[in-house]
């Protein structure tokens, strides 16, 4: 049996560290698997290249995913989870979506805030766009 491939998807926030925190105290549990920790940076307008260049914002996009990623490498590394990261832009949901499909990944893994049922509906979630187009099982850990 091959190890499982593993997406960790990833955005920052307080609700991303209690995903990590959980899948590094349980990592044993999913033994020789490997994992790749993805953050989707917003793409800016195409306005906004236009008047910055296509070395500007590629040089943005690169920062704004290294704050986020260095970090969470760092915290990974630090519990013993060896991880590839990697970064796309676009829109956060439909990217995950897409690397989990197109790279054959066995799980999705993320970070929800918990809202219920009625406020998911009304104000929608990255979680919710995920488990809506993403045909790979999303493990949701609150």
């Amino acid at each position: 049996m091959r190890p499982m491939k593993i997406l960790l998807a990833v955005d920052g926030s307080e609700y991303s560290r209690r995903m990590l925190d959980y899948m590094t105290s349980h990592s044993k549990s999913f033994g020789d698997s490997t994992f790749t920790a993805a953050y989707t940076v917003p793409q800016v307008s195409l306005r906004a290249i236009a008047l910055v260049g296509v070395d500007a914002a590629r040089d943005y996009y690169a920062e704004e995913a290294n704050a986020v990623l260095d970090p969470i490498r760092q915290l990974l590394t630090d519990h013993g989870v060896q991880a590839d990261c990697i970064y796309r832009v676009g829109q956060p949901a439909a990217e995950i979506a897409t690397l989990a499909e197109s790279e054959n990944f066995d799980l999705v893994v993320m970070g929800s805030h918990g809202h219920n049922a009625l406020k998911s509906l009304v104000l929608g979630s990255v979680a919710t766009q995920v488990l809506a187009a993403c045909k790979v099982p999303v493990l949701i850990v609150r």
